[in-house]
C-alpha cells in the first residue's frame, strides 16, 4: 500500500557542477549564497554532493561544506546528495552525519549512493562493478549504527569489530535517503531498508527521460518483500527547472548554458554521446521539456509542468530544482524567486484560503454590495444615526 502526499514541496540539488575557469573558492560562496537565499525565500530543503575529479565539481566533502551552510541559514533542511557509501569507510560515514544532525539540530538528512564517476572510483581503487554490491553492505551496518546498535561485521573493503556510535542521532528519526538514476538497484534498497528515493529524472542530455512510475514500482515491491511500504511523500524527484516572466525569457536564460553544461561536461569531460536526433540547433532544452526531462518556462508553464509530472508518476513528494549553471546568477536567483512566489504555493496548499475567500467573496458579492449601497443612501439622506 502506497500513502499519497498531502502536498508536493520544492528544494534543491546542487551536485555542484560549474564549468572549469572560475575561483573555486568563489563557487562555493556563490553556492552558499544560493543556499541563504533559498532558505530566505522558504524553500523546504537543499542537497550537496561529493565529488573528487572532472573539474566541474569542487565540494569534495559535502558534510563540511553543510556545517557552513548551517550556520547562515535559520529553517531549511540540509542533504547530503549524496555521499557515496564505496568511498568511506560506513562507520566514518555514520559517525560525521550524527555530528552534523547534532550541529545542524535536526536539520541534516542523510543522501547516499553508489558514486556517479567513474574517475573518483578509479583514483581509490573501487571497481565499477562492486559499487552497488558495496553500498548495499554499507547501508547494512550504517542502519543499525545509526540505531544505536553495536555491530561486527567484516567484508572484503572494511571490518567492525564491537562498533557502536558514540553519539546517537539528535534527530528521533534521521533521514536516510538513497540516489536514483537508471537502474533500479538503489530503488530496490529503498525498498528493503526503508530509505528515501531521489530519482534523477534525465541523467544525460539528450537520453530518454526515466521512466519514473516504473522506478516507483521496484522500490514498492522490494518494500512489500521485507514486509513495509513505501510513502510517496518521501519521494524526491531531481529536474532542471528555470522559471522567467515569459517563455522566451526562459529558453533565452538558460539556452547557452545548456550547451556548455551538456557539451562541456557530459560530452567533452565524461565522453558521453550528448545527441537530439531531428531537434534543430538551439531546440535542445525545449525537447528535453516536450519529454518531461526538463521544466523551462512562465509560471504557467512550469505549474501545468508539475502537474503533468505528478500524474506521470503516481505523486511525490519533492520537486529538487538541479543546479547546474544553466542561467546566470542573477536569473537563477529570480528563477528561485519565482517558483517560491507563484509555483510552490499552487502545490503545498498556501493559496487555498485566499483562494476560497475569493471565490466566497464573488459569489455574495450581490449581497455584500447590496448591504453596503443602501447604508451609503441611509447615510447621505440623513435618515441613518
Amino acid at each position: 500500500m502506497t500513502t499519497a502526499p498531502a502536498a508536493v514541496g520544492f528544494g534543491a540539488f546542487i551536485s555542484p557542477l560549474h564549468p572549469p575557469g572560475e575561483a573555486p573558492d568563489l563557487q562555493m560562496w556563490r553556492n552558499l549564497d544560493l543556499i541563504s537565499w533559498l532558505d530566505d525565500l522558504g524553500l523546504d530543503e537543499v542537497w550537496v554532493g561529493e565529488h573528487h575529479s572532472g573539474g566541474w565539481g569542487t565540494i569534495s566533502s559535502p558534510e563540511v561544506f553543510l556545517a557552513a551552510a548551517a550556520e547562515r541559514t535559520r529553517r531549511i533542511r540540509l542533504g547530503t546528495g549524496v555521499v557515496s557509501l564505496p568511498y568511506h569507510h560506513p562507520f566514518h560515514a555514520a559517525s560525521r552525519i550524527v555530528q552534523l544532525d547534532h550541529m545542524t539540530r535536526g536539520r541534516v538528512m542523510f543522501g547516499v549512493g553508489s558514486g556517479s564517476s567513474p574517475a573518483d572510483a578509479h583514483m581509490l581503487g573501487v571497481e565499477a562493478v562492486d559499487t552497488r554490491r558495496m553500498t548495499g553492505e554499507a547501508l547494512e551496518v550504517i542502519r543499525p549504527l545509526l540505531a544505536g546498535e553495536a555491530v561486527t561485521r567484516s567484508t572484503d573493503w572494511f571490518t567492525l569489530r564491537d562498533a557502536r556510535l558514540h553519539l546517537t542521532p539528535y534527530s528521533p528519526d534521521l533521514e536516510v535517503a538513497i540516489s536514483s538514476a537508471s537502474s533500479p538497484v538503489s530503488m530496490r534498497l529503498a525498498g528493503r531498508y526503508g530509505l528515501s528515493p531521489l530519482s534523477f529524472g534525465a541523467p544525460v542530455p539528450g537520453a530518454p527521460p526515466i521512466d519514473l512510475a516504473a522506478q516507483w514500482a521496484h522500490a514498492e515491491t522490494a518494500a512489500a518483500e521485507a514486509g513495509s511500504a513505501m510513502r510517496r511523500g518521501d519521494w524526491r524527484i531531481v529536474l532542471p527547472v528555470h522559471v522567467a516572466e515569459t517563455t522566451k525569457q526562459a529558453y533565452a536564460d538558460v539556452r547557452e548554458g545548456f550547451r556548455r553544461f551538456a557539451h562541456g561536461y557530459f560530452r567533452d569531460t565524461l565522453g558521453l554521446p550528448v545527441e537530439f536526433p531531428g531537434v534543430p540547433a538551439g531546440e535542445e532544452v525545449a525537447a528535453m521539456a516536450e519529454s518531461g526531462a526538463a521544466i523551462v518556462g512562465s509560471v504557467d508553464d512550469c505549474i501545468e509542468a508539475v502537474e503533468r509530472l505528478v500524474e506521470r508518476t503516481g505523486g511525490f513528494g519533492r520537486l529538487l530544482v538541479a543546479v547546474n549553471d544553466w542561467a546566470p546568477r542573477e536569473q537563477t536567483r529570480h528563477s528561485f524567486e519565482l517558483l517560491a512566489r507563484y509555483v510552490a504555493p499552487h502545490f503545498d496548499g498556501r493559496l487555498d484560503g485566499p483562494r476560497q475567500s475569493g471565490r466566497w467573496v464573488q459569489e455574495n458579492r450581490s449581497a455584500f454590495m447590496g448591504k453596503a449601497v443602501a447604508a451609503f443612501q441611509q447615510a447621505t439622506s440623513g435618515s441613518g444615526a
